[in-house]
């Protein structure tokens, strides 16, 4: 396993398999595979493939802390940047195919439905993220800077799994949502006790030293 995340074809290959649902999605459209309803299909496989991406994303430092593979850091930031393009990829279709590209009534959906207004909230969260994945920006903003503000996609997280209630909620289906919630809960709560974990060891070193 190890081996295999170090070969120079894995980020490729994670590349291309991370293309998969969009292309079954297009190849779909085309050969009228979509259900009764093409475009409710494609808003609501979008959005799947949003929450996916982000559950394999956030399960990236776990994995790799636990099972002791550094090389799975490597996955993280494309990982990422495919959350932001399935994320853009839902927001398009649900602007097109549902408000027509109406920017007038897109806000004023925005503003009256609290399920689109915080789906959008979240996705102004990801944009600046995905805009400082890169190398240069991480020098220009600081290693701290950088983090801190890439910690916001815990609030992403939280305002996904709210979208996607509210969204099921009309028609009282919630095992979905159950699933994704009981995913990253998980995942955000490892992060908490990693973290006190980290300080209380570090508090132990320091008071070892003072002593």
């Amino acid at each position: 396993m190890k081996a295999w995340l170090l070969h120079p074809a894995t980020k490729p290959v994670g590349f291309v398999l991370s293309l998969m649902p969009l292309a079954w999605l297009v190849w779909g459209a085309f050969a009228d595979r979509l259900g009764a309803n093409p475009a409710e299909y494609l808003i609501r496989s979008t959005g799947d493939w949003t929450l996916r991406f982000l559950c394999l994303t956030l399960a990236v430092t776990p994995l790799r802390i636990l099972t002791g593979t550094p090389a799975l850091a490597r996955l993280r930031r494309m990982l990422g940047l495919y959350v932001y393009f399935y994320a853009s990829l839902h927001l398009l279709c649900y602007a097109w195919f549902d408000m027509g590209l109406d920017i007038t009534d897109i806000a004023r959906d925005i503003a009256k439905r609290p399920f689109i207004l915080v789906g959008f909230g979240a996705f102004l969260l990801l944009t600046p993220l995905a805009a400082t994945s890169f190398n240069r920006a991480i020098r220009a903003l600081g290693a701290a800077k950088w983090q801190m503000l890439h910690r916001a996609v815990y609030a992403v997280a939280l305002l996904a799994v709210l979208h996607f209630f509210w969204m099921r909620a009309g028609k009282q289906d919630f095992a979905e949502v159950a699933v994704y919630a009981a995913v990253l809960g998980t995942l955000l709560a490892w992060r908490v006790h990693n973290q006190m974990r980290s300080r209380k060891a570090r508090g132990d070193a320091q008071g070892a030293i003072r002593r």
